[in-house]
């Protein structure tokens, strides 16, 4: 039992660029994300990590297929959606990824608008941001972490909740992030959308992030694109579920990808403590922005 355990531990640890925990990979990759060449027509889905990507992705790509569902089932979400900071040796990286495919481009990170690569900026490139509750957002993301072995183990959740707080995660900080992309969203072609939004009015949500990407899809197919991207269909689809990635990376026998989905989970984990704790914390961070969230639908 303990040679099991020991093996069990074997899991990567993060590095730091200025200040913001990121994979090793990614890391030593880092002058060549930096340099990454955007290009005027991308456009870029920007989340914090367990915020609902996959969820946008499906969304934006269905959007861009004009409801095609065939065209959807291509290639699995990840392929469709090169992933800029990605890097795992001797896979191509999230850079070359992209800059094979094809323009009109749609990318996505996770990283802060500190770390973009400046050309996004530069070329003044669409960006779809998704922001959740953090602390669905913290409960998401200790069960992504538990199962998914190339970051490190989360360890209990009276740990994490320690890791989550001090924004000792992979791709740092929570409220940063947040209000990072909030702070600048009337600068530059940014859709701030929430996903507690996307799950009390998906239809409206979702013609928001279509008319953002310039489409005019008529009413069939927007109800289509709705049905078919609601939780329970996407957690049976092998296209998004990440039912098809090795178990070295995703162990989905310790927690599913898509685990729940809802909106007030974190009520299921918090304590009393833990939840007054965190408010007070969160009340300091995220002092003076105009950023509003939504704990329970």
């Amino acid at each position: 039992m303990m040679a099991q355990n020991t093996e069990v531990r074997k899991r990567p640890q993060l590095r730091e660029v200025e200040g913001i925990p990121l994979q090793t990979a990614t890391v030593d990759n880092w002058s060549q994300i930096q340099k990454f060449e955007a290009k005027p027509d991308d456009l870029l889905i920007c989340t914090y990590p367990k915020s609902g990507t996959t969820w946008i992705q499906e969304i934006v790509d269905m959007i861009e297929q004009n409801g095609d569902l065939e065209k959807c089932q291509r290639t699995i979400i990840q392929h469709r959606h090169p992933f800029i900071e990605w890097a795992r040796p001797p896979q191509p990286s999230g850079v070359e990824k992209a800059k094979a495919m094809p323009s009109p481009r749609i990318l996505r990170t996770h990283l802060p608008t500190q770390l973009l690569p400046p050309s996004f900026w530069e070329n003044n490139c669409k960006f779809l941001y998704v922001a959740r509750n953090a602390k669905d957002c913290m409960v998401s993301y200790y069960h992504f972490q538990r199962m998914c072995q190339i970051l490190p183990d989360p360890g209990t959740w009276e740990d994490y909740f320690e890791t989550f707080i001090s924004g000792k995660v992979c791709w740092g900080p929570w409220y940063d992030h947040v209000k990072g992309w909030w702070e600048i969203k009337d600068r530059y072609q940014i859709l701030y959308l929430f996903y507690e939004d996307l799950k009390r009015d998906p239809k409206q949500e979702i013609q928001k992030v279509m008319k953002f990407m310039g489409k005019n899809l008529d009413e069939t197919v927007l109800d289509t694109i709705v049905q078919e991207t609601s939780f329970e269909k996407m957690k049976e689809n092998p296209m998004t579920n990440r039912s098809t990635i090795p178990k070295s990376i995703l162990d989905l026998s310790i927690s599913p990808f898509m685990r729940k989905g809802t909106v007030g989970d974190w009520k299921n984990h918090f304590t009393v403590a833990q939840n007054e704790r965190f408010d007070e914390i969160y009340r300091k961070k995220m002092e003076g922005t105009s950023v509003n969230f939504c704990l329970e639908l």
